[in-house]
């Protein structure tokens, strides 16, 4: 009996020496982590910027004259032709001008021929033919005015356009230079955006390897617009306060989206020869901030800031903040702090690259 009661607790020891084993293998397992490194390739990446949209010509139509507002052909968002007629102050008042005018200049004529024939008599000097002839061409010259201030009771479209909103009414008093609408070409738009000016020295630096100068653009529905945009200007300095300087790119506009004044982000293919490279999903924010966990020749966890310059698919191109030797923790990004001692096996950043699944665990 006393054998059996031994054999029992021998066999129940040794259970208990077994699972103890197991959990502390597990518990041993658990705390062991992958870790890698960034990679240096060479590669491109897409850069959003914050764009305003504009039309390649938008002025105000304004008055240059003063009067009643007689006539208003146009609709409000109406497309209008170079030369068409938009509005009519009316011309009452300066017809009468003109008609007056040229009554003084007929009679300045008159006078003009008169003197001539006294001066081939000797009866005036040719001095005062000479003043006959002045006023003459002092009266052509105020009939020209008239007709100019005339000419601008008539309001017409400088080039082809759309016609905005129109805050003036038929019969409405209208000082001189006062606004009647506005007119904007957008059969092509601009894009204004601006660039940092380490990004421009890059761009102007590296022509042969900055890539296509075609930008896409994503509008403020998050939809792409159907048309690439071609860069094609950059403004003479840069802006004291920003450190940046604007870019413009020009976009068809065949199916007239976009208005001017519209936004939305202008996209850039950006190329950058070797770039440190390290997956999204090994990264964690705190307060806008990008970290990453470094594991220092001690096996010791800490956490560090880096600066993101750009976004590939699943990837981020690091700025600062870490090497290509710094060993970085894939896996378990979630579940260590800083100052853990921790486990490891090394996994090549090629390999964990080709085998991308996002999002950190």
């Amino acid at each position: 009996m006393k054998k059996n009661i031994l054999f029992t607790g021998l066999i129940a020891l040794l259970c208990l020496t077994s699972c103890n084993t197991k959990k502390e293998e597990k518990a041993e397992e658990a705390g062991k982590y992958t870790v890698t490194n960034a990679a240096v390739i060479d590669t491109s990446f897409t850069k959003e910027y914050v764009s305003q949209i504009k039309s390649i010509r938008d002025i105000e139509i304004r008055t240059q004259e003063k009067g009643f507002l007689q006539n208003i052909y146009v609709e409000e968002g109406q497309y209008v032709n170079a030369g068409q007629l938009l509005f009519r102050i009316m011309p009452k008042m300066y017809e009468a001008e003109l008609l007056k005018a040229q009554a003084e200049a007929k009679g300045a004529a008159i006078e003009l021929l008169n003197a001539k024939t006294l001066a081939n008599k000797n009866v005036i000097s040719k001095s005062e033919q000479a003043i006959a002839q002045a006023k003459l061409e002092q009266a052509n010259s105020e009939v020209a005015i008239a007709k100019l201030h005339l000419s601008f009771t008539e309001i017409r479209a400088p080039f082809a356009g759309t016609i905005d909103r129109i805050p003036k009414k038929l019969g409405s008093l209208v000082e001189e230079g006062e606004l009647l609408t506005t007119l904007s070409d957008n059969s092509k738009m601009y894009a204004y955006f601006n660039v940092s000016e380490p990004e421009y020295l890059e761009y102007q630096s590296n022509i042969k390897g900055r890539g296509d100068s075609h930008v896409s653009l994503l509008l403020a529905n998050n939809e792409l617009f159907k048309y690439k945009g071609k860069i094609e200007v950059v403004e003479s300095e840069f802006d004291s306060e920003t450190g940046n300087i604007a870019f413009r790119a020009n976009f068809p506009n065949t199916d007239k989206l976009l208005k001017n004044g519209e936004t939305g982000k202008v996209l850039m293919t950006v190329p950058v020869k070797n770039a440190l490279v390290i997956p999204q999903k090994v990264t964690y924010e705190v307060q806008d901030k990008i970290y990453v966990f470094v594991v220092d020749k001690n096996n010791v966890v800490k956490s560090r800031e880096i600066t993101i310059t750009g976004e590939i698919p699943d990837l981020y191109v690091v700025k600062s903040g870490i090497t290509a030797t710094d060993k970085i923790l894939l896996e378990g990004v979630q579940k260590v702090k800083d100052d853990d001692t921790i486990k490891y096996d090394y996994e090549k950043p090629e390999t964990v690259i080709a085998h991308l699944k996002l999002k950190a665990e």
